[in-house]
């Protein structure tokens, strides 16, 4: 009998760490696997003076907004309560989840909306005003791909790490805080501005 109760004890305790483990790795999973990947866009909370820069990059503009690695929606929800229709791009799905429950949290998440993608698959040529939290790796690649979908019109503004070609119009911040905003002007019926290449860059 106590070798049965024994056995008993034992064959719960091994589904209950069995059990948390499964649980850990669907949790976990979300968050090492973009580490993996060759591009790694880790996922670091942007900080209180980095929103307000980027909502300084934001005045006087208007029309539609999108966070590229939107994260846990600090940006996508600062920015709808500036009256932008704000959308973010994140391939978390946890930190998706709770961007559209901070949203509606704070009364904002009819103007918000949230979606789980990679940032390459998806097109951004509907939007005016782009905000991006990237790294040093991708930035060369994204500079490419936004410079040929988005309008004369847009306004891109970079978190954290520049775009190595381009020539930023305004800057604001320091350090880690450090805000870029490029606004590109193409030959579509709007003034022509070229964008001058660094020595160092590669472009």
């Amino acid at each position: 009998e106590g070798g049965s109760r024994r056995r008993s004890w034992g064959l719960l305790v091994t589904a209950g760490v069995g059990g948390t483990l499964v649980a850990l790795y669907a949790v976990v999973t979300p968050f090492v696997t973009p580490a993996l990947r060759k591009v790694c866009l880790p996922f670091v909370p942007a900080t209180s003076t980095q929103i307000q820069n980027v909502l300084k990059m934001l005045e006087n503009r208007s029309g539609s907004l999108v966070d590229i690695g939107s994260g846990d929606g600090r940006i996508v929800i600062a920015a709808a309560k500036r009256g932008f229709k704000a959308v973010g791009y994140e391939l978390n799905p946890w930190l998706v989840w709770y961007s559209r429950y901070r949203a509606r949290r704070d009364g904002v998440h009819q103007n918000t909306k949230f979606y789980i993608s990679d940032l390459w698959k998806v097109s951004f040529s509907h939007y005016t005003n782009v905000v991006v939290f990237g790294v040093p790796q991708m930035m060369p690649q994204l500079e490419k791909k936004l410079e040929e979908e988005l309008e004369c019109n847009a306004r891109i503004i970079a978190c954290r790490f520049p775009f190595p070609c381009w020539i930023p119009d305004h800057t604001t911040g320091e350090g880690i805080d450090t805000v870029w905003a490029y606004d590109l002007k193409r030959s579509r019926g709007c003034e022509t501005k070229s964008l001058e290449i660094t020595p160092e860059a590669e472009c």
